[in-house]
């Protein structure tokens, strides 16, 4: 069995660990815990760096105060260069692992809100009416319609974060 701690309560961000496990680990038991953590950055990063160390900080959170689990993972959202992604870090005993999800440009007016202090999600929710819509299908849902959502776009970087840690072609890196 694996126990996996995600660095989140976000539903959306556990729906998405949810969905890569289930397609990583198909015939294992996974239990999933998220559990909530700060990340040490701003509300709302706006640079990769920054993201990236949201992440990092969340993860060795999480180490902290779930150390006998199997994977920890963290998931940050950020902006940068007027792009919305996040980065996933992942863990095991013996190797990390990272991916950054695919990217999505954001309108002047949303990006301008963002610079002078706004958080995506809160503002999302305002501009359309859906209530806490990041611990639903974020803005990238908004944006496109529900084609994708947060938790879907976050499942690819999981899986591409994850599988490293289990590849053959990565052991030697563990050793």
């Amino acid at each position: 069995m694996y126990h996996v701690v995600v660095a989140t309560c976000n539903p959306a961000k556990i729906l998405a660990v949810t969905e890569a496990c289930k397609a990583i680990f198909p015939d294992e038991q996974v239990e999933i815990q998220g559990v909530d953590v700060e990340s040490g950055v701003c509300a709302q990063p706006l640079t990769d760096e920054e993201t990236w160390r949201g992440a990092d900080n969340r993860l060795r959170h999480a180490k902290e105060r779930y150390p006998a689990a199997s994977l920890w993972l963290a998931i940050e959202a950020g902006i940068d260069d007027n792009q919305a992604f996040a980065w996933v870090i992942v863990e095991n005993s013996l190797q990390r692992s990272e991916s950054r999800s695919a990217s999505f440009k954001l309108p002047s007016r949303i990006l301008d809100a963002l610079h002078e202090g706004a958080e995506l999600g809160p503002l999302m929710s305002t501009l359309t009416g859906i209530d806490n819509i990041k611990h639903k299908g974020g803005a990238i849902g908004a944006i496109t319609s529900g084609v994708l959502t947060r938790s879907s776009v976050y499942q690819q970087a999981i899986i591409l974060a994850i599988s490293p840690l289990l590849h053959p072609f990565y052991a030697e890196a563990a050793q």
